[in-house]
């Protein structure tokens, strides 16, 4: 194993939990979850010799994990058109009320866009609007502004 494989394979381990993070964020489905992390980290690789530490390495990982996530999700919605299976009840849901709210909220933050998704998972983390807006390559103040119009919508989507 060369230097590049080693230096590779610790950048992995050390920011795993940022890379399923996105990943769950685009999918609900743990094989499919476990497809797009194999898909980002083989981006990475395919990447990782060329970064230049221009940015610090998790701001690459964010960038590369969540493209690589838009980029799956957007031909996924061009190619397939399934119709979902509906039960009358699902025996495994729990009913709480917080599990109720979360899955609310999820799918809520699910029918936004890509980038507005995007900067609501990294808000989520707790990431500054610098940071946030170092990964989407957009403003801290343009992050600012749209998150506002996030709420929004999200209190809109609320009312329907």
């Amino acid at each position: 194993m060369d230097n590049l494989e080693l230096e590779f394979e610790q950048v992995v381990k050390r920011h795993k939990s940022t890379i399923y993070t996105v990943c769950y964020m685009f999918s609900n489905d743990a094989v499919e979850v476990a497809d797009l992390f194999q898909d980002v980290l083989i981006n990475m690789w395919n990447g990782f010799a060329k970064f230049r530490g221009d940015s610090d390495i998790k701001t690459w990982i964010w960038r590369v994990s969540l493209n690589t996530c838009i980029t799956a999700e957007r031909k996924k919605r061009k190619h397939v058109q399934a119709e979902p299976l509906s039960m009358e009840i699902n025996l495994f849901e729990d009913s709480d009320d917080d599990t109720r709210q979360i899955r609310i909220l999820r799918e809520r933050i699910n029918r936004l866009g890509y980038f507005d998704r995007a900067i609501v998972l990294l808000w989520l983390e707790n990431m500054s609007y610098e940071e946030i807006g170092d990964i989407v390559g957009v403003s801290a103040k343009n992050i600012s502004v749209r998150l506002v119009r996030i709420r929004e919508k999200l209190r809109k989507m609320s009312n329907e």
